[in-house]
């Protein structure tokens, strides 16, 4: 095929943007979208992670790429994003994938900084950029959105206690615009994994320093986000990867919340 023809397909090809491309799960999920035949927009805070997957995918699938970078936890970052994405074209599917989180007791005030980049990348960017993908894929006629939760939104988090609130509050919303949005062919989707081996942990140097960590066993990213992608493409509201996740997201369900409140509490503990 020549580069012309290739060109023109490409244009003729939806695209995918996925937040939180440059490692881990975001990462992996811009694989699937590259599989799935999308055209991805790549976007993350490290450019040149951003361009070499990107490249990788172009040579692999036979899609177009574009990077982005985007800090996320700029509060005019995500309307600054949606905008660039969008100029590219038929946006048929959002990955919110980028995440930060913190370990540590919340009486702490060093922690603020941390926290606060979290509720702005878990929150306040993913939710502008579903409500602007809405909007746009009711007006193309339908899309998929994929929102990276965690099995730790199900229950509260003491020692992840910011964390665990914006991953509840992510999985809360997308199952309510789940319901809402299902009359203009969008479905949203709550991914919610366990523990994964990625950069999340070392970035807040407890990869080895909790129970979770040292006792439960660690996914893939590339494991969870093959399961995650296929929930979406059933168009299911929630996904929880792996077994154990599962038990760890059930359990709330039928113990006394104080008691699911203590038990995440030591799991988050750190243990130097």
């Amino acid at each position: 095929m020549s580069d012309t023809s290739l060109a023109q397909d490409y244009r003729k090809a939806d695209w995918a943007l996925v937040t939180g491309a440059s490692d881990g799960i975001g990462r992996a999920l811009a694989t699937e979208a590259a599989k799935a035949g999308y055209n991805v927009i790549l976007s993350g805070r490290r450019s040149d992670r951003l361009e070499a997957h990107a490249e990788s995918l172009r040579r692999a699938h036979y899609v177009a790429t574009v990077c982005i970078t985007a800090d996320l936890s700029d509060p005019d970052a995500a309307e600054a994003l949606w905008t660039e994405a969008a100029s590219q074209g038929r946006i048929a599917v959002l990955v919110n994938a980028a995440g930060l989180g913190r370990n540590g007791q919340f009486l702490d005030p060093d922690g603020w900084l941390r926290e606060s980049e979290s509720i702005l990348v878990n929150v306040i960017s993913a939710t502008i950029l579903m409500k602007r993908a809405l909007a746009h894929m009711a007006a193309i006629g339908g899309g998929r959105i994929l929102n990276v939760a965690s099995a730790a939104g199900f229950m509260p988090g003491p020692n992840m206690a910011v964390y665990g609130a914006t991953k509840a509050y992510l999985l809360s919303l997308s199952e309510a615009v789940a319901e809402e949005a299902a009359k203009d062919a969008v479905f949203v989707t709550a991914l919610c994994p366990g523990a994964t081996t990625t950069g999340f942990f070392t970035a807040d140097s407890a990869d080895k320093a909790t129970l979770l960590t040292r006792l439960l066993p660690m996914a893939t990213p590339e494991s969870v986000a093959a399961t995650g992608w296929a929930g979406l493409e059933k168009g299911r509201r929630v996904v929880v990867t792996g077994w154990m996740t599962k038990g760890f997201a059930f359990a709330p369900r039928v113990l006394p919340r104080r008691l699911t409140a203590w038990i995440a509490g030591q799991v988050f503990r750190r243990r130097w």
